[in-house]
This record gives structure tokens, C-alpha cells and sequence, in this order.
């Protein structure tokens, strides 16, 4: 049993890499912030600390887009071992938002009123 929720594929960019290195060292690069840096800098997220963790084997950041409308989203990295003593790396981005994920209507869809003067 796992307390990870899977991700809705429509709502979620879900990637899956089959690594050489080992679970560990895999963790190593995602939450040590040294190591985190050079492929994942504080400057696309939204906050340097993670927001949730299950240390070996999952965590979660908040990017935020550096440029307007400064969308938020979630990124996830999951961690496994696999078969042949290697990781299985998962990266899954959701928006934060509900709104970001429904289009916007081009218009209001609704009749127009006139007033009494």
C-alpha cells in the first residue's frame, strides 16, 4: 500500500526513466539543494523547500513560471529501485490551480440585458 496519489493522466505531464544510478544517489541529486540546482535552480520555484516528502521515496516542489501570468504547478519525483539495481524515476507536473487547467470562454455565453432608464 502507498499514500502517493496517482495522478489523473488527462490533469498530469507524467515522464518515467529507467536510470543506471542507484535509488539513493537519485535522491541525493533531487533534494540536496547543491545538487538540485544545477538542473532544477530556486529561480522556477516557488519556494526553495520542498512541500512534501517520503524520504527515499517521493517529493514535491511548487514551480512557479518566471514570466507573466506566473502560473504555479506542482512537480513530483518519484523513486524506486528497479530490476537491474538501477532507479525508476517518474516526474509528474500538475497545475496548482483548477482554473488553469479549464479553458476560457471567448465570451460570457449569456444574452445581453438591456437596462430601464
Amino acid at each position: 500500500m502507498s499514500d502517493t496519489v496517482e495522478p489523473d493522466a488527462d490533469q498530469a505531464l507524467v515522464l518515467e526513466y529507467e536510470l543506471d544510478a542507484p535509488p539513493e544517489k537519485v535522491w541525493r541529486a533531487v533534494t540536496i539543494p547543491a545538487l538540485r540546482q544545477r538542473w532544477l535552480p530556486d529561480c522556477d520555484l516557488a519556494g526553495a523547500e520542498p512541500e512534501a516528502t517520503i524520504t527515499g521515496e517521493e517529493v514535491r516542489y511548487r514551480l512557479r513560471e518566471s514570466e507573466p501570468p506566473f502560473r504555479e504547478s506542482h512537480v513530483t519525483f518519484r523513486i524506486e529501485p528497479n530490476e537491474a539495481g538501477g532507479t525508476r524515476f517518474r516526474i509528474i507536473q500538475q497545475a496548482c490551480d483548477e482554473r488553469a487547467r479549464l479553458p476560457q470562454a471567448a465570451n460570457s455565453n449569456r444574452r445581453t440585458l438591456m437596462r430601464a432608464a
